[in-house]
């Protein structure tokens, strides 16, 4: 078959029909007129919108809905086709250069569940919301490259859309290969795993987890600070496929998916970032006017719970906590407040626990026994993506200048526990693994419940023999409580009304709104820096000194000390608050009496020695209390007494002679135990005890 030359035909075609104007083209640029027309009539509107200092942009969507359905529509369809010519309408007039648009207030109908995410959604603009649980280190990345031709001098530029660095493949003059690099134009860029929050699941569901991808103004240090790893955000951006590299080298056929960030918005804050209008300063003001206004506050803390008011009372204390000072030394002096609860099974610790955590801007609320020390405060993972290393915060270093709440306490485990030391007291977290080195800020008060050993709280016991956890570790707490479970016909007829009228109600009502109480604590945090008067320093002094230096009735040489400098601080900062509480500059007589009332009560309850019939703190930090130390004294003086007449070797019964009118034969045996476990004495045979 002969075969035919269609060129003339189709030439006679091309001139006869007119060419038809390139689709995608004319769409481009209806968009960039649109664009601009938008731009044009909300340009105050976007330039205000603009971060501080940069060449961001935030668009608010329900704007652009209400405008052009077109861009709105386009946006969601083609997200990164029509931001570009979003930007390129701006960068337009004269007034930003480079800029980035950055999208806010999307249709909830983008809203997608992290484990909803399939790849149908790939290369659509949505909004998912989880938990920051990894951040990786914040690394450039090149965008754009610059290539000289050795042949004949010509610049060549190379955008770096994909993952792997493009050179170019050849040169107008001819040339293949052996191009120079002679420039990078580099982006900082970071990578995240955002997990779904734990409320959002239901039954056994395990949390799913996906990689946002941030880069430019979303990694600036100001940014960073709310995208730490415990931190709740909402991402906004485009989905992507990730390729998988086979243990071989090649690419599988299956495909991660990661999320490349648009905007990052933090859904948490701080009290130093809470914000409140001019109508809430004026209605805040007005109620610090209020002549009870630590009363009302204090019934505003967990309204369902009856009673406890002098814990209330410490709790708004802890809300609103003392001033951080820096000492001449260069060392720092925490203001937070950390408060343990020990007390009877059901007597609402948990109650009060998670309404605190609520309440509290960063609140985290955590149970000892599912709880590690990494879980509390930070540790390094190996990050695969960027090739680095991933900073995973715990619950202390999530709350910084927040509050975390740890319920039953002493079942964590003792090397668990031991992390807290330092996050308490330094109010920082010291990490060293895998070469790397890194301080992280726990500025967090600690609100914690223990449960007694027995089940019961025994106010004859020290404490420390109470709850399993160290001296060490009970020291740290400025102030504690004990809640304990007694049967009382009044108390019971109370308490059983409050709880029975709270399930009548359709919703809980509060003295104070919990948004109001929020705003109150904020303003206070902003604002507020008491100092110290005078006639505040001279109440405490005189306190201190008093309760010191009271008289005994023991006859022992073993002194009790009712009260250590440590308290002391624990007062400071109690009248520091107490001071933000009436939103008042200076630390008066009465916020010092406030605290000295709450640190009675927490001395009577927990610090009170019925034996010597005194304060005593030892009952507290070190687990025995004057009398014991009395008694254990009286028994080793026994013994070196005896040694010098019997020996080395002691037979037990004859100290228990020489002390049957002193002390009873039970307290004579716990006595030798604590001088067995000291290493003092040991016991070389049944019924003696030996004498190094």
């Amino acid at each position: 078959m002969e075969k035919r030359d269609f060129s003339d035909e189709i030439q006679t075609n091309e001139e006869e029909i007119p060419r038809e104007a390139d689709p995608k083209k004319t769409k481009q640029e209806d968009f960039l007129i649109e664009a601009k027309n938008f731009f044009e009539a909300h340009k105050r509107e976007l330039l205000e919108s603009r971060r501080k200092g940069s060449n961001v942009v935030f668009l608010d969507f329900e704007s652009l809905i209400r405008f052009s359905k077109i861009l709105s529509d386009g946006i969601l369809e083609d997200p990164e086709e029509i931001l570009r010519i979003f930007e390129q309408a701006i960068e337009q007039s004269p007034l930003i250069d480079s800029v980035r648009i950055r999208l806010k207030n999307l249709p909830k109908s983008q809203i997608v569940k992290i484990r909803d995410i399939r790849s149908k959604h790939l290369n659509e603009m949505i909004v998912i919301e989880g938990i920051i649980r990894q951040a990786s280190d914040v690394q450039p990345q090149v965008v754009n490259a610059k290539f000289e031709c050795p042949s004949c001098g010509t610049i060549i530029q190379v955008l770096q859309i994909e993952k792997k660095f493009r050179e170019p493949s050849r040169c107008s003059c001819g040339r293949k290969g052996g191009f120079k690099l002679i420039s990078k134009e580099m982006v900082d860029v970071q990578r995240l795993i955002v997990e779904e929050a734990h409320e959002s699941l239901s039954g056994g569901e395990q949390p799913k987890k996906i990689s946002v991808f941030i880069k430019e103004d979303l990694v600036e240090p100001k940014m960073e600070e709310k995208t730490t790893p415990g931190s709740r955000v909402r991402a906004i951006g485009v989905l992507k496929e990730v390729a998988v590299t086979l243990p071989t080298g090649g690419l599988s056929t299956r495909f991660g998916l990661a999320i490349e960030a648009n905007n990052i918005i933090p859904l948490e804050e701080t009290f130093d970032d809470v914000g409140y209008d001019e109508e809430d300063e004026k209605q805040i003001l007005e109620l610090s006017q209020t002549p009870n206004i630590f009363d009302k506050l204090a019934e505003s803390i967990a309204p369902s719970v009856w009673g406890y008011e002098e814990i209330k009372k410490s709790l708004i204390l802890q809300l609103f906590g003392g001033v951080k000072k820096e000492l001449s030394d260069g060392s720092n002096q925490r203001g937070d407040i950390h408060i343990l609860l020990v007390g009877d099974p059901g007597v609402a610790k948990s109650v009060i626990l998670g309404f605190m955590s609520k309440i509290a801007p960063k609140g985290r609320y955590v149970v000892g026994k599912s709880t590690s020390g990494a879980g509390l405060t930070a540790t390094v993972v190996k990050d695969e993506f960027l090739r680095g290393w991933a900073l995973e915060a715990g619950a202390m270093v999530l709350a910084n200048k927040g509050l975390v709440c740890i319920d039953e306490l002493e079942k964590m485990d003792p090397q668990d526990r031991s992390a807290m030391h330092e996050a308490m007291e330094q109010q920082s977290v010291t990490i060293s693994k895998a070469n790397v080195q890194a301080s992280l800020k726990a500025e967090t008060s600690v609100l914690a419940a223990a449960n007694p050993k027995f089940g019961r709280f025994d106010p004859y016991q020290p404490i420390a023999q109470q709850i399993d956890l160290p001296p060490t570790l009970i020291n740290r707490f400025d102030i504690m409580f004990t809640l304990r479970d007694l049967p009382d016909r009044k108390k019971d007829a109370r308490i059983a009304t409050h709880v029975l009228s709270e399930h009548t109600k359709e919703t809980e009502t509060l003295l104070i709104s919990r948004d109001l109480l929020r705003k109150y604590v904020a303003y206070s945090k902003q604002k507020i820096k008491p100092v110290l008067t005078k006639e505040a320093i001279e109440e405490l002094k005189n306190f201190y000194i008093e309760l010191r230096n009271k008289p005994v009735s023991s006859e022992s040489a073993v002194r009790p000390i009712p009260i250590s400098a440590r308290q002391l601080q624990a007062l400071v900062r109690m009248s520091e608050a107490a001071a933000k509480v009436r939103l008042s500059e200076n630390v008066s007589k009465q916020d010092a009496q406030q605290s000295i009332e709450i640190m009675k009560y927490y001395l009577m309850h927990v610090g009170f020695d019925y034996e010597s019939q005194t304060f005593d703190i030892d009952r507290i930090g070190s687990g025995f209390s004057h009398s014991q130390r009395s008694r254990i004294f009286s028994v080793k003086e026994t013994i070196v007494a005896l040694s010098s007449r019997m020996g080395k070797e002691i037979p037990i019964e004859e100290i228990k002679n020489d002390l049957k009118d002193k002390m009873k034969e039970q307290e004579i045996d716990e006595a030798i135990e604590k001088l067995i476990q000291s290493n003092e004495i040991y016991r070389p045979k049944h019924g003696y005890i030996g004498v190094f």
